[in-house]
């Protein structure tokens, strides 16, 4: 349910409900809208009386021009989103940021002209634009080696059904990157519901190597792993280990529907622009591989609101995020 600005209507009806006691929740669904509208529209516009709905119109038009305002005269805002775009930044990303962090609209079209004026002279911002990865229906031929090898492999299909709708944290997806055939590789392990990325360098591609790096990166935060979703690939063999040290269900996927897979696969995908095939992950140091997970991490997402994995994961997981149990879009 994506955000929308609010009617001078439905403010009085929030200060109407508001008067009988009702909670934001109840008026969020009654009004057909996210819980978090309400939330933000209040933490916004009630003064030191309460919240009074002429007083709230007022105050989100003055910030609608401001808005306008910033957007076509503040140099420190164009360069501002210059180096947003220089980080990998999408110009959606961009605009949904600053429209959740600070009521600041400015359309992802208007930062695409702004890359083609940059471009027409002679500016490369547009360079820094992510393109689309080719959507790969097989793994790689070396995933092969795993099917058959996994001892005690249990099935996707006996997966608790609550891991498919995303509304808690706790649920993991796991796979590697590799470089050639095992030559070296990342494990790569990302939270279903935030997106939060943990990944490690495995030098040598082997089962055991593989599990002591899964335990390393989950043991910490054993609290928030409930059930890890893994690949076929035999590295993942000793995945009982991990499942005994974590106290966290282990699950196998199909054989080559990465779907399945669908938050890890498309992590990967982000992590190869800045370890494109080929990348020998020896030569790869830990401290490199952190820039890459802290930048990903930090990086809004449009599913989540255009709030950060970090912020999802580690507010809900801390509990100062109170976004547990209901969608994140709003």
């Amino acid at each position: 349910m994506g955000y929308r600005q609010l009617t001078q209507k439905q403010r009085y009806q929030i200060f109407a409900r508001l008067e009988t006691g009702a909670s934001q929740r109840q008026i969020a669904s009654e009004l057909g809208i996210h819980s978090s509208t309400i939330s933000r529209e209040i933490r916004r516009n009630a003064g030191c009386h309460g919240y009074d709905p002429e007083q709230a119109q007022i105050l989100s038009d003055r910030r609608r021009r401001l808005a306008w305002k910033t957007t076509k005269r503040l140099p420190s805002l164009i360069r501002w989103i210059t180096r947003q775009l220089r980080d990998e930044w999408s110009p959606e990303q961009i605009s949904g940021f600053m429209a959740s962090a600070n009521g600041i609209r400015v359309s992802h079209e208007w930062i695409y002209s702004l890359i083609r004026d940059d471009k027409a002279h002679g500016g490369n911002l547009w360079k820094a634009l992510r393109l689309p990865q080719q959507r790969r229906y097989h793994r790689h031929l070396a995933k092969r080696a795993g099917l058959g090898k996994i001892p005690d492999r249990v099935g996707i299909e006996h997966r608790p059904a609550e891991v498919e709708n995303r509304l808690y944290i706790g649920h993991w997806e796991g796979d590697t990157i590799l470089k050639g055939h095992k030559a070296s590789g990342l494990v790569t392990l990302v939270e279903r519901r935030s997106g939060y990325l943990l990944a490690a360098r495995l030098p040598h591609m082997a089962a055991g190597g593989t599990a002591k790096a899964m335990i390393r990166l989950l043991k910490p935060r054993r609290g928030a792993v409930k059930s890890i979703t893994l690949d076929n690939g035999s590295e993942f063999a000793e995945h009982q280990q991990v499942a005994q040290a974590i106290s966290a269900d282990v699950y196998f996927c199909d054989p080559y529907r990465s779907s399945q897979r669908g938050t890890n696969e498309n992590t990967n995908g982000l992590i190869r622009q800045y370890f494109p095939k080929g990348t020998d992950f020896r030569r790869v140091s830990d401290a490199e591989l952190r820039r890459v997970v802290e930048k990903l991490n930090n990086r809004p997402r449009k599913r989540l609101g255009y709030r950060t994995p970090a912020q999802v994961f580690l507010g809900e997981y801390s509990g100062a995020l109170k976004t547990a149990g209901a969608a994140l879009i709003g």
